[in-house]
């Protein structure tokens, strides 16, 4: 009795339960990997859980490369040509400066050549015509003075070989050291430049030569 009992063919609890294992085995051959929170994972993922690179990632990525070296260089060479431009426009500027630097200074010396030339044209004698010059004279001065240029002082100075241009000597015995007695041509400074030295006449003392007294001697 027990024997046949055992031979019986399986119920429908067996059979769904094998038949709940065969699906199971089915579904399990399906998925390869589930994800921390027990999902299916997407097909394709690496052996460390990262995403392999998609198809053609590659040559987009070379693409933009190549796009950003192709904005650097046209970036490069448009610095390139705005230095150069500012560098000749500084040339042109500073040689602008170098050919216009005396225009003021030009121009306020206009009206002292215009007093001259009216002074030269006007008729009369001489003394008249000596005191026009002398105001146009002293006008050329205050717009030298202006500009900061202001003579040398020259006559009854110590001779200063920085400042003097000593083109003639002469002894005297009103002197106790070189010192300057005429004036042949003023000297100026520009600030404290020196424009061009005064030409001058110096006056030294004499010299005591035992050599001129032995020559009168010997006459």
């Amino acid at each position: 009795m027990s024997d046949d009992h055992d031979r019986r063919p399986a119920g429908p609890e067996i059979a769904e339960a094998a038949a709940g294992q065969d699906e199971g085995e089915i579904e399990i051959l399906g998925i390869e990997a589930l994800d921390d929170e027990g999902n299916p994972s997407r097909g394709g993922e690496g052996p460390a859980g990262e995403a392999a690179p998609a198809p053609g990632s590659d040559v987009r990525a070379g693409g933009a490369e190549a796009a950003d070296d192709a904005g650097l260089q046209e970036r490069y060479v448009r610095l390139l040509a705005d230095f150069d431009n500012f560098r000749k426009r500084s040339e042109r500027e500073r040689e602008d400066r170098a050919r216009y630097a005396l225009m003021e200074p030009m121009r306020d010396l206009l009206p002292v050549l215009d007093n001259l030339e009216r002074a030269l044209s006007v008729p009369g004698v001489a003394d008249d015509l000596r005191r026009g010059v002398e105001m146009v004279a002293r006008q050329f001065l205050d717009v030298l003075r202006r500009y900061g240029v202001e003579p040398v002082a020259a006559i009854g100075e110590p001779f200063d070989p920085r400042v003097h241009d000593a083109v003639m000597k002469i002894e005297s015995p009103d002197v106790s050291a070189a010192t300057v007695v005429e004036e042949l041509q003023r000297g100026y400074r520009l600030h404290e430049r020196l424009l061009r030295p005064a030409m001058v006449r110096v006056a030294v003392p004499p010299e005591a030569s035992s050599g001129g007294a032995t020559g009168d001697g010997e006459a």
